[in-house]
């Protein structure tokens, strides 16, 4: 989906850290958004920045309080967006909103163990439910779903449980996969990505906190934080490749994850399955993986890296 002028896109977490920079940079490409999150403030935050961009003629951005692990505020939602945004149909739906917490069997407790797998899991699949039938409605159409790099490894340290987030995760990553097929035979005119994130500079932690009191302690310290804005470059610009493809940002995972790769083709800038046009690429032969590496002046933050992996239809 090369242009997104007068498409309509859809996006969870849309007040703070990805999702924000979601809504701004679809925006900024001329497509209409509908955003959700729980806090109607920090959303007319992220509405304000994009007018501030400068919003294009004809581009509407809306705001919608939601709790996506919410079957019922869900299905509101999906009636609001027809109302405000006029339309039977959506182009783009980015299941990006995620809380943490929920570490522990043993110490944590059930209410946020299942708070985290109920809002990193079944909200992908209520909106993915729910806004199925407006894609399907549509000429064309693609899902991102947001999983993260402990969907490949359930771990964020050794000292750091990490249950409900990762199962979640995982949970994910394998919907989106099986979901690639599934649109295949019975909807190809509908794409879909998951991306993976790895350590990003977001709010998700404080967020988690306002959502219900939690602690969470960390075995270590983060590697490459990076920025929201690149990540959200990436995601967007999966939307544009019809291709099949895995990559892998190596900054992304823990020294003891066993993916085996030279300094050389480490890569430390934005990543992303997607050859854009417009942006030129350079691909690292790897077994049974594609690499493409894009450079950071794509970015908002130059000096920012990205740590994503992405696969996608």
């Amino acid at each position: 989906m090369p242009n997104l002028a007068d498409k309509i896109g859809i996006v969870t977490g849309g007040g703070s850290g990805m999702g924000r920079e979601l809504v701004r940079q679809l925006a900024a490409e001329g497509a209409s958004v509908a955003m959700c999150d729980v806090s109607r403030q920090t959303m007319e935050e992220t509405k304000a920045l994009c007018v501030d961009d400068g919003l294009i003629s004809g581009v509407r951005i809306t705001c919608h309080v939601v709790d996506v692990s919410d079957e019922e505020q869900v299905a509101r939602f999906r009636q609001e967006v027809a109302a405000e945004h006029g339309t039977d149909k959506i182009h783009l739906l980015f299941n990006n909103a995620g809380i943490g917490a929920g570490g522990s069997l043993f110490t944590d407790s059930r209410a946020n163990w299942e708070r985290t797998f109920n809002v990193c899991w079944f909200g992908v699949y209520y909106m993915t439910r729910a806004f199925l039938p407006m894609l399907v409605k549509a000429d064309e159409g693609h899902i991102t779903n947001t999983s993260s790099v402990n969907g490949f490894f359930a771990s964020i340290g050794p000292n750091a449980p990490h249950t409900a987030y990762s199962a979640a995760k995982f949970a994910v990553k394998g919907f989106t996969e099986a979901l690639i097929n599934a649109l295949r035979l019975n909807a190809p005119h509908i794409k879909c990505s998951v991306v993976m994130p790895g350590h990003i500079g977001t709010d998700i932690v404080a967020n988690s906190r306002k959502v219900r009191s939690w602690k969470m302690t960390y075995g270590g310290t983060f590697c490459d934080l990076a920025s929201s804005s690149r990540v959200a470059f990436s995601a967007a610009n999966n939307i544009s490749d019809t291709s099949r493809g895995t990559t892998i940002g190596s900054s992304a995972f823990f020294n003891e994850l066993p993916l085996k790769m030279s300094a050389k083709d480490s890569v430390a800038s934005a990543m992303s399955a997607c050859e854009c046009p417009k942006i030129p690429a350079r691909n690292f032969a790897v077994p049974k993986m594609r690499f493409t590496a894009i450079p950071k002046k794509v970015a908002r933050n130059p000096r920012s890296s990205l740590s994503l992996a992405t696969r996608q239809c």
